[in-house]
């Protein structure tokens, strides 16, 4: 069985991130493997700009941002495996992968990466009543239909779900002369980025229903008609407040989940609040050897963001092949009042990490509130937040100093301490 230094599964922003640091840390013997014809991801259908501001210090579309990262993998002779799918992980690091030239193929990794992604939730994880005419898809089928296949799915649209692919769609499909009819949102407040909101909503008048959904769909070949009713607080439909509306087109945009089979075939731990791997302050999950960042680990709001974690997950990967796992068992990271969950959610406390950065994202929308850190009755930082929204994605770096010798977990809370 042939060896490699390190496996990354998965060519997009995360895997590349991902290759393009392991080069950069001496690691050489690297192999990416991506089920699609190019690197890139999801970024190659994100044709609208915004990408890049944080990586780059300037705006890019999704295909010029994928570009960038190719474009350092290709100077720095990273091997990618194209149209290739993995199709098994075990614990022990033995990776199987199939394509058109090899057939089915097993390689023994020093280290895998998993930057796989994530997907979106379908009709079938919604519950829509009626019948299954064409014309419903998910915002990201819709977006890659249209820019890439330019096709245009519809010309009368309503969007379920006010996730941002569902906003972006809801400003692309407009441009493209469609009719969107409104977004409803399940939730008594938005789950799509501030700007998104403004951009794709608000500056082209497009109606937002919060706590509302689609309750039930009409037509035979093709969509005709959509119920949408008002939710109460525990998101069940009031009766008497049924609206109707004659649309062709539905787009989903309900949720984002990590994709996890291949961690579930590896028999990884998983987080139930992020539904991806749990992971420790160096991005190792539960199986020794097996990283894991990006999208497959949670949803991210921004590819900079996706980018950046997948080089700490690189740096962990780099560190394990060299050194081996960390010394000393760990302690938890976890959720506290109003944090629905933290990502790293392990520590070594016997050899912290010199930096790490906890991301963490708030359960309900707040005006203002104070992020406090403890372990045990030791409080570790403290800072004042404004504006927290469960859309946004928020992070608290702690240094290695201030975990070092730690005996108690650590929880990440927002309270109204001032």
């Amino acid at each position: 069985m042939k060896k490699v230094d390190a496996v990354i599964i998965g060519g997009g922003s995360a895997g590349l991130s991902a290759a393009v640091t392991l080069k950069k840390q001496g690691i050489e013997d690297i192999l990416v493997i991506e089920k699609d014809g190019e690197p890139g991801g999801i970024l190659e259908q994100c044709i609208h700009n915004g990408f890049g501001l944080q990586t780059f210090k300037e705006q890019l579309s999704g295909p010029a941002y994928a570009e960038r990262y190719a474009d350092m993998a290709k100077k720095l002779n990273v091997k990618i495996l194209l149209n290739t799918m993995v199709t098994n992980l075990t614990a022990d690091r033995i990776v199987e992968y199939v394509n058109a030239e090899e057939g089915c193929v097993q390689i023994q990794a020093g280290a895998v990466i998993l930057a796989v992604g994530c997907y979106e939730r379908p009709r079938g994880g919604i519950n829509i009543t009626g019948t299954r005419p064409t014309g419903i898809f998910t915002a990201g089928q819709a977006q890659r239909y249209l820019n890439i296949d330019g096709y245009m799915v519809g010309k009368r649209v309503f969007i379920l779900g006010s996730g941002d692919i569902g906003l972006i769609m809801a400003r692309r499909m407009t441009l493209e002369g469609a009719e969107v009819i409104g977004v409803a949102e399940l939730m008594p407040y938005s789950n799509g980025l501030p700007r998104n909101m403004k951009q794709c909503l608000e500056d082209f008048n497009i109606p937002l229903m919060l706590s509302h959904t689609v309750s039930k769909v009409f037509g035979k070949e093709r969509l005709e008609r959509i119920e949408v009713v008002e939710v109460d607080e525990n998101r069940n439909p009031i009766p008497g407040s049924e609206q109707y509306f004659d649309v062709d087109t539905l787009l989903l945009s309900c949720g984002l989940i990590p994709e996890n089979h291949l961690a579930e075939h590896a028999g990884i731990v998983l987080n139930p609040a992020t539904k991806g791997p749990v992971v420790d302050d160096r991005y190792m999950t539960s199986a020794e050897g097996i990283f894991a960042c990006g999208n497959g680990l949670h949803v991210h709001d921004l590819v900079d963001f996706v980018s950046l974690q997948a080089e700490r997950a690189a740096e962990g990967a780099a560190a394990y092949l060299k050194n081996g796992k960390p010394l000393g068992s760990t302690l938890q990271i976890k959720n506290g009042n109003q944090v629905s969950y933290c990502v790293p959610s392990q520590f070594y406390p016997d050899d912290p990490a010199e930096k790490l950065t906890v991301y963490f994202r708030v359960r309900t929308p707040l005006d203002a509130g104070t992020l406090v850190i403890r372990s045990g009755g030791q409080i570790i930082r403290k800072v004042k937040k404004r504006k927290l929204l469960p859309s946004v994605m928020e992070e608290a770096v702690l240094l290695g100093k201030q975990m070092n010798g730690l005996t108690d977990d650590i929880t990440v809370e927002i309270t109204g301490e001032e």
